[in-house]
């Protein structure tokens, strides 16, 4: 078997949705097409995509601000899930934080995913004890 990590390109937009629904990420207020456009449009190197075979079984958006590294998006099929390629997404989206001198690296999780923090903490991240706010602006 053959894996790769590559960047996004728009082939894999139906493929990335289906991901997406399969996993469980997407919800109402955010659409998934919309946020893969506003990716493509800024630091679209830093949206990459798990292949296995030349099939997509895995994606993550990573972002930098200057500040702090965000992970968005980190996904692997539910039958590709707990054989590592979960942990090798996250990897290389730190690797390519580090390229940019990012010192930290942060993630949100839904409090309704609590096998998605317990993958986290596993990585190493923790808790910082921080409430996290957000506004919608649409």
């Amino acid at each position: 078997m053959s894996f790769e990590i590559t960047s996004y390109n728009s082939e894999h937009q139906e493929d990335i949705v289906d991901l997406w629904e399969k996993c469980n990420l997407i919800v109402p207020q955010n659409d998934p097409i919309e946020d893969i456009e506003k990716k493509r449009d800024f630091q679209p190197d830093l949206f990459l995509v798990a292949l296995l075979d030349g099939q997509i079984i895995g994606s993550v958006m990573v972002g930098y601000d200057g500040h702090r590294g965000w992970l968005n998006y980190l996904a692997v099929y539910p039958e590709y899930q707990n054989r590592g390629y979960g942990r090798k997404l996250v990897k290389r989206a730190i690797e390519e934080l580090k390229k940019l001198g990012c010192l930290k690296v942060n993630v949100q999780v839904r409090k309704s995913n609590p096998s998605a923090v317990e993958f986290y903490k596993q990585l190493g991240f923790k808790d910082d004890k921080v409430v996290s706010l957000g506004m919608r602006l649409k």
